[in-house]
């Protein structure tokens, strides 16, 4: 194997920016973000989202963000600031990269994911099946 998933999340998260979970509730308070939810159904019905959060399953957000795409969500088309989030900061490190390689500006993801929002006591909202 030439290059594992370590390198894959080093290279990202070299050229990407990562917010904690205090400056994430921050910029959702002020209305400053879209919060994007890249995990899949199972988890957000088992453990909920961040209130605001929109769903995009991490296997379609390359899909949904290019306008050229059929299966472009006008989401990516507004002019915010977009913060990713997963379960621990993985897959978001990794479409964070992806959505900036693409021309998403600007991007971020929530360093540690919903594990760190969840354990820092802020608000999750539950989702229902």
């Amino acid at each position: 194997m030439k290059v594992g998933y370590r390198q894959l999340l080093d290279a990202a998260n070299s050229e990407i920016t990562t917010l904690g979970a205090a400056e994430v509730r921050d910029l959702a308070d002020w209305g400053e973000i879209q919060l994007v939810d890249l995990r899949d159904r199972r988890e957000l019905e088992r453990e909920g989202r961040i209130p605001g959060a929109f769903h995009c399953p991490r296997g379609m957000l390359e899909f949904w963000i290019d306008p050229e795409s059929p299966y472009h969500k006008p989401v990516f088309a507004e002019p915010r600031r977009f913060v990713f989030y997963c379960a621990s900061g993985w897959r978001s490190a990794l479409a964070t990269k992806a959505a900036q390689d693409m021309g998403l500006d600007p991007v971020a993801h929530l360093g540690g994911g919903f594990t760190a929002w969840r354990e820092a006591g802020f608000p999750v909202e539950p989702v229902s099946k």
